[in-house]
Protein backbone atom coordinates (compact mmCIF):
# COMPACT_ATOMS: atom_id res chain seq x y z
CA UNK A 1 0.00 0.00 0.00
CA UNK A 2 1.33 3.03 -1.22
CA UNK A 3 2.53 5.81 1.68
CA UNK A 4 -0.42 8.29 0.44
CA UNK A 5 -3.03 5.59 0.59
CA UNK A 6 -1.99 4.93 4.32
CA UNK A 7 -2.59 8.48 5.00
CA UNK A 8 -5.80 8.95 3.34
CA UNK A 9 -6.79 5.55 5.64
CA UNK A 10 -5.60 7.49 8.56
CA UNK A 11 -7.42 10.58 7.49
CA UNK A 12 -10.72 8.45 6.49
CA UNK A 13 -10.89 6.79 10.68
CA UNK A 14 -9.87 10.28 12.05
CA UNK A 15 -13.15 12.18 10.44
CA UNK A 16 -15.35 9.04 10.91
CA UNK A 17 -14.53 8.83 14.62
CA UNK A 18 -14.58 12.58 14.78
CA UNK A 19 -18.24 12.82 13.20
CA UNK A 20 -18.94 10.49 15.48
CA UNK A 21 -17.84 12.16 18.59
CA UNK A 22 -19.64 15.35 16.99
CA UNK A 23 -22.81 13.51 16.37
CA UNK A 24 -22.46 12.29 19.97
CA UNK A 25 -22.00 15.89 21.86
CA UNK A 26 -24.75 17.50 19.61
CA UNK A 27 -27.21 14.47 20.97
CA UNK A 28 -26.36 13.73 24.63
CA UNK A 29 -24.01 16.99 26.06
CA UNK A 30 -25.68 19.99 26.91
CA UNK A 31 -23.33 21.94 28.98
CA UNK A 32 -22.30 25.32 29.05
CA UNK A 33 -18.51 24.58 27.42
CA UNK A 34 -18.24 21.07 25.81
CA UNK A 35 -21.20 21.58 22.99
CA UNK A 36 -20.70 25.78 22.13
CA UNK A 37 -16.88 25.61 22.36
CA UNK A 38 -15.09 22.49 21.84
CA UNK A 39 -17.89 21.03 19.17
CA UNK A 40 -17.14 24.46 16.94
CA UNK A 41 -12.99 23.64 17.48
CA UNK A 42 -13.83 20.08 16.54
CA UNK A 43 -15.79 20.98 13.25
CA UNK A 44 -12.82 22.84 11.61
CA UNK A 45 -10.76 19.32 12.67
CA UNK A 46 -13.67 17.16 11.18
CA UNK A 47 -13.59 19.40 8.00
CA UNK A 48 -9.68 19.65 7.67
CA UNK A 49 -9.67 15.25 7.86
CA UNK A 50 -12.39 14.93 5.73
CA UNK A 51 -10.70 17.28 3.31
CA UNK A 52 -7.15 15.57 3.78
CA UNK A 53 -9.16 12.34 2.57
CA UNK A 54 -9.49 13.77 -0.72
CA UNK A 55 -5.67 15.47 -0.73
CA UNK A 56 -3.53 14.01 1.31
CA UNK A 57 -0.66 16.08 0.43
CA UNK A 58 0.10 19.23 -1.39
CA UNK A 59 -2.16 21.80 0.11
CA UNK A 60 0.15 23.77 2.71
CA UNK A 61 -2.64 26.20 3.95
CA UNK A 62 -5.38 23.94 4.08
CA UNK A 63 -5.78 24.93 7.80
CA UNK A 64 -6.16 28.33 6.77
CA UNK A 65 -8.54 27.26 4.20
CA UNK A 66 -10.92 25.18 6.45
CA UNK A 67 -10.79 28.08 8.96
CA UNK A 68 -11.75 30.66 6.32
CA UNK A 69 -14.80 28.10 4.80
CA UNK A 70 -16.33 27.30 8.54
CA UNK A 71 -15.82 32.04 9.04
CA UNK A 72 -17.75 32.08 6.02
CA UNK A 73 -20.57 30.46 6.86
CA UNK A 74 -20.40 31.96 10.26
CA UNK A 75 -20.88 35.30 8.76
CA UNK A 76 -23.63 34.33 5.88
CA UNK A 77 -25.50 33.30 9.94
CA UNK A 78 -25.51 37.09 10.68
CA UNK A 79 -26.74 37.65 7.32
CA UNK A 80 -29.56 35.16 8.02
CA UNK A 81 -28.48 32.80 5.29
CA UNK A 82 -31.39 29.60 6.38
CA UNK A 83 -33.86 32.17 5.62
CA UNK A 84 -32.77 34.29 2.56
CA UNK A 85 -32.56 30.27 1.33
CA UNK A 86 -36.07 29.90 2.58
CA UNK A 87 -34.52 26.68 4.66
CA UNK A 88 -35.71 28.13 8.08
CA UNK A 89 -38.47 25.15 7.91
CA UNK A 90 -35.82 22.47 7.54
CA UNK A 91 -34.35 21.45 11.34
CA UNK A 92 -31.12 20.11 9.21
CA UNK A 93 -30.14 23.21 7.05
CA UNK A 94 -30.62 24.69 10.56
CA UNK A 95 -28.17 22.63 12.32
CA UNK A 96 -25.71 22.20 9.29
CA UNK A 97 -25.09 26.07 8.28
CA UNK A 98 -26.77 27.42 11.98
CA UNK A 99 -28.76 30.31 12.38
CA UNK A 100 -27.25 32.38 15.10
CA UNK A 101 -24.12 34.20 14.58
CA UNK A 102 -21.58 34.71 17.11
CA UNK A 103 -17.69 36.05 17.61
CA UNK A 104 -17.03 32.90 20.12
CA UNK A 105 -17.61 30.78 17.27
CA UNK A 106 -15.10 32.24 15.02
CA UNK A 107 -12.79 32.09 18.14
CA UNK A 108 -13.04 28.96 17.94
CA UNK A 109 -12.97 27.79 14.74
CA UNK A 110 -9.70 29.95 14.76
CA UNK A 111 -8.52 28.03 17.65
CA UNK A 112 -9.11 24.95 15.66
CA UNK A 113 -7.31 26.27 12.86
CA UNK A 114 -4.06 27.20 15.13
CA UNK A 115 -3.99 23.75 16.30
CA UNK A 116 -4.09 22.65 12.90
CA UNK A 117 -1.53 24.67 11.82
CA UNK A 118 0.59 23.66 15.29
CA UNK A 119 -0.26 19.80 13.38
CA UNK A 120 1.32 20.56 9.83
CA UNK A 121 4.46 22.37 11.16
CA UNK A 122 4.98 19.18 13.83
CA UNK A 123 4.09 17.09 10.65
CA UNK A 124 6.64 19.05 8.06
CA UNK A 125 9.36 19.26 10.66
CA UNK A 126 9.26 15.43 11.65
CA UNK A 127 9.47 14.34 8.21
CA UNK A 128 12.35 16.72 7.02
CA UNK A 129 14.29 15.46 9.82
CA UNK A 130 13.68 11.85 8.43
CA UNK A 131 14.97 13.85 5.01
CA UNK A 132 11.97 12.42 3.41
CA UNK A 133 9.71 14.44 1.51
CA UNK A 134 6.27 15.73 3.00
CA UNK A 135 3.13 14.06 1.57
Amino acid sequence: MKIRDKQRLGYLAAFLLLVTAEVLIALLVHDAFIRPYFGDVLVVVVIYCFLRVLFPSGVRLLPLYVFLFAATIEGLQYFDLVHLLHLDGSRFFRILLGSVFDWADIACYAAGGLLLGLWEVIRYRRQHAKGGRIA
